[in-house]
C-alpha cells in the first residue's frame, strides 16, 4: 500500500523560506518519479518540480526555477521541497505525488498523492 505524507507547511513572510517533506512508503523506489504540485485557491493543480529516484535528476516549473529545490533522502524514503525567496503568489496547498514509467509534468499521469500541506506567504 502506497502512502505519501507531506509536512512542513505554514505561514511565512515574503522573501522567507520553508522546507516541505514527503515521507513515502510502499513504492518501488528504483523506478519512481516523485513530483510536487500546488493548487492555489480557485485554480488548477499545477506542476512545481520533480525528482527521479534512480538518478536524482530534477525538473522544475519556470515559475519556481532558481528558488525551489527538490531533493531526496534515500535512507528515509523522503522527498523534500526547499522553497526560498518565497512570494505571495506561491501561496497554495502543496501536494507530493508519485508515478512510474515516463517522466511527465501532467498531474493526471500521477498515480499516487499525498493529502497536501498548506503554505501561505504574506506580503
Amino acid at each position: 500500500q502506497v502512502q505519501l505524507v507531506e509536512s512542513g507547511g505554514g505561514l511565512v513572510q515574503a522573501g522567507g523560506s520553508l522546507r516541505l517533506s514527503c515521507a513515502a512508503s510502499g513504492l518501488r523506489f528504483s523506478r519512481v518519479f516523485m513530483g510536487w504540485f500546488r493548487q492555489a485557491p480557485g485554480k488548477e493543480r499545477v506542476f512545481v518540480g520533480d525528482i527521479s529516484w534512480s538518478d536524482s535528476s530534477t525538473v522544475y516549473a519556470d515559475s519556481v526555477k532558481g528558488r525551489f529545490t527538490v531533493s531526496r533522502d534515500n535512507a528515509n524514503y523522503t522527498v523534500y521541497l526547499q522553497m526560498d525567496s518565497l512570494k505571495p503568489e506561491d501561496t497554495a496547498v502543496y501536494y507530493c505525488a508519485a508515478k512510474y514509467k515516463r517522466r511527465t509534468t501532467e498531474r493526471f499521469d500521477y498515480e499516487y498523492w499525498g493529502q497536501g500541506t498548506e503554505v501561505t506567504v504574506s506580503s
